[in-house]
């Protein structure tokens, strides 16, 4: 599956287009999704869903997604890493970081379009607009602080919708996303997401539900446990007041030796040492 990188923090992209040109595809960055004309068809992580004008969708790192277009279809791509994250923490409340929690990280769990609420919609579009027209003059000293409350009030917004679709969502128990909504659900709970255990919630056997779920994401379910995990303590490290002993507490390792041992070897850093450098 290709794989596209972000090659600035931010940008903005805005075309229009009669077909999709790109394979099935993940990146290394955020996106945020406005469609202001067309309709078609949206395949995120093996689901598929209809769009159509005023639809917004969101997608994180891990989700892999393309497009099929029916009517001739203007898009608006808000791309970002987690590199402007540290910028917006400046306030380091914990409101903050239960939206950045709830829109960034919930993110690959497979969802069609994020916005339900007509006003709301009205809103992002609005906030779109004005984010466009400061871009084109992206130099300005003043271009990051105006960016900065733009997408803030965006993902207020879309932490808001997305609380209340988690509310009212139904997800089949034999789906892929029912195993990553019990992922998300039990990341704090090692004992509950070892492959035995998840082959018995869902009626598998070990290794059917292993083949199950890499056919459906590309990746192993331990892969995806772990990176998942690491991507959360990462948020810890760089956005909380956290002790590494209480987030490896958090996270359930059996002791701080061991969490700091295996953030190694996934980021090639120490706990303390990638807090220090980032």
């Amino acid at each position: 599956m290709k794989r596209y990188l972000l090659h600035s923090p931010f940008n903005i992209y805005h075309f229009e287009a009669t077909a999709w040109t790109h394979a099935v595809h993940n990146h290394t960055y955020f996106e945020i999704i406005f469609v202001l004309q067309g309709n078609g068809r949206h395949n995120i992580n093996g689901n598929t869903f209809e769009y159509s004008h005023g639809d917004v969708f969101l997608l994180g790192p891990e989700d892999y997604h393309s497009f099929e277009i029916n009517a001739p279809t203007e898009f608006c791509f808000i791309r970002f890493n987690d590199s402007i994250l540290k910028e917006q923490m400046a306030d380091k409340n914990n409101l903050w970081q239960q939206v950045l929690n709830a829109v960034l990280f919930t993110s690959s769990q497979s969802r069609g379009a994020v916005v339900s609420d007509r006003q709301d919609k009205v809103q992002l579009f609005s906030l779109l607009s004005i984010l466009e027209v400061e871009y084109e003059n992206k130099e300005s000293k003043y271009f990051d602080i105006i960016r900065t409350a733009i997408m803030q009030s965006m993902m207020t917004i879309l932490a808001r919708n997305l609380s209340v679709q988690s509310a009212q969502s139904v997800v089949l128990k034999d789906s892929v996303e029912a195993i990553l909504v019990y992922v998300k659900q039990h990341i704090y709970e090692p004992s509950k997401l070892s492959i035995e255990h998840l082959a018995d919630v869902f009626n598998y056997s070990p290794d059917y539900v292993s083949i199950f779920f890499k056919r459906h994401t590309g990746e192993s379910l331990k892969q995806y446990i772990t990176k998942y995990k690491m991507k959360l303590i990462e948020i810890r490290l760089l956005y909380s007041q956290m002790t590494v002993g209480e987030i490896a507490d958090e996270f359930g390792f059996i002791d701080e030796s061991h969490f700091c041992k295996q953030f190694k070897k996934f980021t090639g850093r120490t706990p303390t040492a990638f807090r220090k450098l980032s």
